[in-house]
């Protein structure tokens, strides 16, 4: 099993160099890859910082992503999750941070429009401080 850096799942998910992104490619094609969820938080960030990518695009890749039989996501359940709340206009990292939370713990944070677009998701135990 390799595991990978942020800058290999974006040369393969923009395929912007295209030196990098044939290695990529050859790598996640070789065998087993594992993907910690910091490195997804720091791909979804780079892709919609430097790449332009909407909340949509994000959750389309790391679905792509996902769907390799040889892909391993830390934590994927919380990853699956977060990605389903994408749709509900939480953004990919406080989706993350939400969905990481041990179960039946109550969330705190004093961003509003977060706490309101959590509830409005369904998300329990959301509040402001």
């Amino acid at each position: 099993m390799t595991a990978v850096d942020t800058n290999v799942v974006v040369r393969l998910l923009t395929e912007d160099h295209p030196k990098q992104a044939a290695a990529a490619r050859s790598l996640f094609a070789a065998g087993p890859i594992w993907i910690a969820k910091t490195v997804l938080l720091e791909t979804g960030w780079v892709l919609r910082r430097l790449y332009g990518f909407g909340e949509t695009a994000v959750r389309d890749s790391f679905t792509k992503l996902l769907g390799f039989e040889n892909v391993h996501i830390e934590d994927e359940p919380s990853v699956v999750a977060a990605l389903a709340l994408i749709a509900h206009g939480l953004d990919f990292a406080d989706a993350l941070h939400l969905s990481s939370r041990p179960a039946g713990a109550a969330f705190a944070s004093f961003d509003k429009s977060f706490v309101s677009r959590a509830n409005r998701a369904g998300a329990s135990k959301v509040s402001v401080p």
